[in-house]
């Protein structure tokens, strides 16, 4: 058993558990595959002999095939249940532990991986733990009772068996430590597979902008025929295990049955024993052989599992947290000290030692081209993204310190484009404080402008949206954003370009409803038009990752 097989066993209780009841139920069907073949056998031998068939010898053998019927559903049902259990259980710790430290997994470029680990990825976990647990179970214990009870039966049979039975296990090793390489390679290409749609699906309108989804198509073609011949490698090695086994198998049992039939023949042996040794001879190796066949399949959920131990050792291996601070009072203080931004696709830094300060109830302004970073410093302080340098600071403690939860329990958060959900307007709405009544939520959509039209939708508050908003413009669905944002009430307002890409009516009301939301909160602004602009005490100038501030009389 590999190391992160007996990991799997030792931190999942779940598998612990299905091991000793696969136990269990494998002791008891050898015994009653025992009592089947002796049955069988007495019954054949009798009707040979012309003694005639005994009622209670054919009652307790159709109840011996019951019992094993039964085991059989029994064992299927209860490894189900413990192969869910176990995803499960993995699923809460890696999404537990990217709750702390997903921002900057994400922006390690790692997102599509997990995510294909998370879900094609454990899912993968079902042939180990409802084949080849069981089975492994089975063959540490039916071998053993089928050779002990042809000790007693035919001894010399029993012997062969006993010699022959190691070399099953010897020849699976062989070519299963082959099968681990091929497969783990085959898991890796699935997750840069996985990884690499993604990303291009989520960035697919910027490549079609620039005329490089062709690119792209011919990169995940050649990805996937990658993972095409990976997976068909790892088959071809499987089919040949497979072919090696029965062989060996099969060459075992006719070295019990030839003997078996020379004393047969000559008289030395009866033939209700020869029966008995024929029928159990095959089920002594069978476990051994559906072991090696289910290891094949269960290959890949070992590579899975492994990934998952290094996600959790990764994380676990950087030095432990300090208790997370409170949040700080309301309306702090806001800096940015020397911060310098990374990310993995981009050679020059998003941030460069950028330096901000932001007053308690000041509005300030981000102006730039895109790409500039102005989205990167609004993230730094959600907490999206973590600096390679310096430090973020909310009320003089560095926001890596705090309890991001509560933290942004404190800020408004408006993006260029919002997401809205497949819900009604009002759970739309009430998605800043979901504990909010419906005459708040009113109250916070007058406040952004966003009544009149709310209410002339088909049944006003209570519409269902579509997925996205569909349905609404784009203005409408800003406005909504911002009815979140007055709702929540937050003493801390980011705005990502909130009047980005609407015509100017949207424009007006939505600006309107913004300078609204601004008074009294501290307020950082990213901007492409200048509609808000006037409304800013200070703007800062972002450009190649540099803050640089304007001049006061530039915001006159």
């Amino acid at each position: 058993m590999k190391p992160v097989e007996r990991r799997l066993l030792r931190e999942l209780p779940a598998l612990r558990r299905h091991m000793s009841q696969a136990a269990v139920l494998a002791l008891l069907a050898a015994v009653l595959v025992v009592a089947q073949a002796s049955l069988l056998a007495t019954l054949l031998a009798d009707g040979f002999a012309g003694r005639g068939l005994r009622v209670t010898a054919l009652t307790a053998l159709g109840a011996v095939m019951a019992l094993r019927a039964l085991l059989t559903w029994a064992r299927g049902v209860l490894a189900q249940r413990a192969a869910a259990e176990a995803k499960r259980a993995l699923r809460e710790r890696v999404t537990d532990r990217l709750r702390h430290t997903g921002p900057l997994r994400l922006a390690a470029g790692r997102h599509g991986e997990t995510a294909t680990l998370l879900t094609r990825g454990l899912d993968a976990l079902d042939p180990y733990v409802v084949g080849y647990l069981p089975t492994m179970a089975a063959t540490a214990v039916a071998p053993p009772v089928v050779v002990a009870w042809l000790l007693r039966t035919d001894w010399p049979s029993a012997l062969v068996i006993a010699v022959t039975l190691p070399l099953i296990p010897v020849f699976g090793a062989l070519v299963g430590m082959h099968t681990a390489r091929r497969t783990a390679r085959q898991w890796q290409l699935l997750a840069r597979l996985g990884g690499h749609f993604l990303d291009v699906l989520a960035g697919l309108p910027t490549l079609r902008a620039f005329g490089r989804e062709r690119h792209q198509r011919r990169v995940m073609r050649e990805t996937a025929d990658a993972h095409r011949r990976a997976t068909m490698r790892t088959l071809r090695v499987a089919f040949l295990s497979s072919f090696v086994l029965e062989t060996v198998a099969t060459l075992s049992v006719a070295l019990v049955a030839v003997p078996v039939g020379l004393r047969l023949l000559s008289g030395t042996v009866g033939l209700s024993t020869a029966l008995t040794v024929l029928f159990l001879a095959p089920e002594a190796y069978l476990p051994l052989r559906a072991m090696g066949a289910a290891f094949h399949d269960s290959a890949e959920g070992v590579a899975v599992a492994e990934q998952v131990f290094s996600i959790l050792d990764e994380d676990a291996g950087a030095a432990p947290a300090p208790a997370a601070a409170p949040a700080p009072a309301a309306r702090p203080h806001l800096r940015l000290e020397a911060v310098t931004v990374h990310y993995p696709d981009r050679p020059a830094p998003a941030l460069d030692r950028a330096t901000l300060e932001l007053r308690p109830g000041e509005h300030v302004a981000l102006v730039g081209p895109s790409g500039a970073g102005k989205t990167t410093l609004l993230s730094l302080f959600l907490g999206f993204v973590g600096p390679d340098a310096g430090r973020v600071t909310v009320g003089g403690t560095d926001l890596a310190d705090l309890d991001l939860d509560a933290w942004r329990a404190q800020v408004a958060w408006v993006p260029q484009r919002p997401h809205l959900f497949a819900e009604s307007v009002a759970d739309n709405i009430r998605l800043g404080r979901p504990d909010a009544s419906d005459a708040e939520v009113r109250r916070a959509a007058r406040a952004a402008f966003a009544d009149r039209f709310i209410e002339a939708l088909p049944e006003g508050y209570d519409t269902v949206l579509g997925e996205h908003g569909a349905g609404l413009s784009a203005g409408q669905r800003q406005r909504i954003a911002l009815a979140r944002a007055f709702l929540k009430d937050a003493p801390v307002l980011l705005l990502d370009e909130p009047t980005a890409h609407l015509d100017a009516d949207s424009e007006a009301a939505v600006t309107r409803a913004t300078v609204a939301l601004m008074q009294g909160r501290t307020t950082l602004l990213v901007a492409h038009r200048t509609s808000l602009l006037p409304h800013a005490d200070r703007i800062i100038t972002v450009n190649a990752g540099h803050l640089t501030a304007r001049p006061q009389e530039a915001m006159a």
